[in-house]
């Protein structure tokens, strides 16, 4: 199964706190063992939403907002696509980046695992939800 990791820093972030080149290192050597399992497929960091934009559409009109937001809690700082056989192990990975993070003073930190629908083109469904009877 693949996943999308997406990262959402605390305050620190959106400051433009970078991280220390101890924690770019651990990250980097994490995402390299993982890239020889198979596990990492690509990521990546972003930059804080100063330097961002968000599109809206809204009764087909199309509006442009600027950075930076209001709502730091929707801020993400960073993505992974991963694959694991199951949550459980999607799961344990996160918690890993998240020990991580937390041997290098950052205590802030939230990680949303979303799992990915395959290629509609290959003939992969999205999962049912269980029918509330």
């Amino acid at each position: 199964m693949r996943f999308m990791a997406i990262v959402k820093p605390g305050k620190d972030y959106e400051a433009g706190k970078p991280p220390s080149p101890e924690l770019m290192a651990a990250m980097g050597k994490l995402a390299q063992e993982n890239q020889k399992l198979g596990i990492f497929v690509m990521g990546g960091g972003l930059l804080p939403s100063a330097h961002g934009h968000k599109l809206r559409m809204a009764g087909g009109k199309i509006t442009v907002t600027d950075g930076p937001f209001a709502e730091t809690k929707e801020v993400i700082g960073g993505f992974a696509i991963v694959n694991h056989a199951s949550h459980a192990e999607a799961i344990a990975g996160a918690r890993r980046v998240m020990e991580i993070h937390a041997e290098h003073g950052f205590t802030d930190l939230e990680i949303e695992l979303r799992e990915m629908m395959e290629d509609p083109a290959c003939g992969a469904q999205m999962p049912q939800q269980a029918s509330a009877a």
